[in-house]
């Protein structure tokens, strides 16, 4: 955003002009969103010394017509001077300036426009102390102008102890990528961004790998398998899923629900025998190709796998459940040999390949960058942040966008990095990021019916010869989290991995228009 500016001021668009527009737009959004308590209790401005200040005097400006009771705080003795002309033109106004910090026990609405999207060191100890009673005493008494003060706009991280805690969050133009991140939910509240209305030539000049945001309004636009009318079960994808072990007998049958639920036409499973037993009365569609054994320790045996169990698929899906088994056979663990001679022929497989939870655990002990670099086929991860770090140490504690595209650029596969707000890159240097999921759907399971329902959509992509690209996987993320936050809405105990399954099933049709 801040380059971006830099193009329209060099166009001759004064600054005064954008600022003008930014708070004229936030102050009818504050009217709509607070309007009764600003009625009653008035709000208290934090102006900063530069431009989130000045669009913060405009506001304030724009308030005081109103009919708004309003004071200024600004504790710095120089402004940049377009800010030092509002802060003079609201004394002219007869706007109070404090000359103390205000009250944080007072009613009021503070606005926090201080430092803006600039923002790189902690706020002064004064200040912080001064944001944490204020939580403490007027919760959800606090909105931020583009970014709370101590919280960094690009990474998302608190600079210092705490920060200001906003009950809503007003960004001016595009978001900011700090702001959707997963340590700055808890500072941001609810999150509004503010058209500027810039120019179209300036959003379609975007790098290829700026980030993008994806909402709701993005499924209806994804890439979604285009499949022949006419096609029989096996035109609609072949998918086999190696899932489950005695240990995480759930596990299995949660992806293979997430995988039923997209539509695929022809679902196998190679499943431990204590699941493959009992599967038809669950799944009854879904074929048993393989009964795997399991070790003394209760996790799935990989190396019985066979060569055989790979021909005819679209897409593989390995892991959910699996269990991180060590490879000490002599003591009861896994063949050391067989394991590795079945990552040999997943290498060789010039399907789709998905990896996911213990799948991605056991490719971390086989390598997983120069093993995913020699992959026949295309490959999808979908790791939490503890599987990726285990994949990935080089890029552990790196932000979730900049540390997805790193794997993806590295290794060749897209990437879906699962959190509060999920990231997905690809090789080609996409990066897509899901801007709302609901809380109440992180629960153990989740991530299983995601890794089946993914899955299956990139099969289905092969069957109907599209290639199962990182947009494909992004919409399956998208999806996932939408139907999250679908259930969510009836109460949190409703977003189970049973229900997300089965929202996505009900609502495949939409998703695919």
């Amino acid at each position: 955003m801040a380059a971006l500016e830099e193009h329209l001021f060099a166009s001759g668009l004064p600054v005064e002009a954008l600022m003008e527009k930014a708070a004229l737009a936030l102050s009818r959004q504050l009217l709509a969103d607070h309007g009764g308590l600003l009625e009653r209790q008035g709000a208290v401005v934090l102006a900063g010394p530069g431009h989130n200040g000045g669009d913060g005097l405009v506001v304030a400006r724009e308030l005081h017509l109103a009919g708004v009771a309003v004071a200024i705080w600004s504790p710095f003795e120089r402004h940049k001077p377009l800010t030092a002309s509002h802060l003079r033109h609201a004394a002219w106004l007869g706007i109070p300036r404090l000359e103390a910090a205000p009250d944080p026990a007072a009613a009021c609405l503070w606005i926090d426009g201080l430092l803006g999207i600039s923002q790189r060191r902690p706020p002064e100890p004064a200040l912080q102390e001064l944001f944490r009673l204020r939580e403490l005493q007027r919760p959800g008494r606090l909105v931020a102008i583009d970014v709370p003060t101590g919280l960094c706009a690009d990474s998302g991280r608190c600079l210092g102890g705490t920060a200001a805690r906003a009950s809503h969050t007003y960004t001016l133009g595009l978001l900011k990528a700090g702001l959707v991140q997963d340590g700055a939910l808890e500072w941001v509240g609810e999150l509004r961004r503010l058209d500027l209305g810039l120019p179209p030539a300036l959003l379609t000049a975007l790098p290829a790998d700026q980030p993008l945001g994806l909402g709701s309004d993005d499924l209806a636009a994804a890439p979604w398998p285009r499949l022949p009318a006419a096609a029989a079960k096996y035109g609609r994808g072949r998918l086999l899923v190696v899932a489950g072990s005695e240990r995480y007998r759930g596990a299995a049958n949660l992806a293979l629900a997430g995988a039923s639920a997209a539509g695929c036409g022809s679902l196998r499973a190679a499943l431990p025998s204590a699941l493959a037993d009992g599967l038809w009365s669950v799944h009854p569609h879904v074929v048993v190709s393989r009964r795997l054994a399991c070790d003394a320790r209760g996790h799935l045996a990989l190396g019985q796998l066979e060569a055989a169990d790979l021909e005819r698929l679209d897409a593989l899906l390995v892991g959910p459940g699996l269990g991180a088994a060590p490879l000490d056979g002599a003591d009861g663990g896994l063949d050391e040999d067989a394991e590795s001679a079945a990552w040999q022929r997943l290498q060789r497989f010039e399907g789709l390949l998905v990896l996911d939870a213990d799948g991605l655990n056991r490719l971390a002990g086989q390598g997983a960058g120069p093993w995913l670099r020699q992959r026949r086929g295309p490959t999808w991860l979908t790791p939490h942040r503890g599987e990726f770090d285990r994949l990935f140490p080089d890029l552990r504690g790196t932000e979730a966008l900049a540390a997805a595209a790193a794997a993806a650029r590295e290794t060749g596969a897209a990437v879906l990095l699962k959190g509060a707000r999920s990231v997905v890159a690809g090789p080609g240097g996409g990066c897509r990021q899901v801007l709302k999921a609901a809380p109440a759907a992180a629960r153990a399971g989740l991530g299983d019916v995601l890794a089946g329902y993914a899955a299956a959509l990139g099969a289905m992509a092969l069957a109907a010869a599209e290639h199962p690209g990182d947009a494909l996987l992004a919409a399956a993320g998208l999806a996932h989290a939408g139907a999250g936050l679908h259930l969510q809405e009836r109460g949190a105990g409703g977003a189970s991995p049973q229900a997300v399954a089965r929202c996505l099933a009900n609502a495949s049709v939409l998703f695919y228009k």
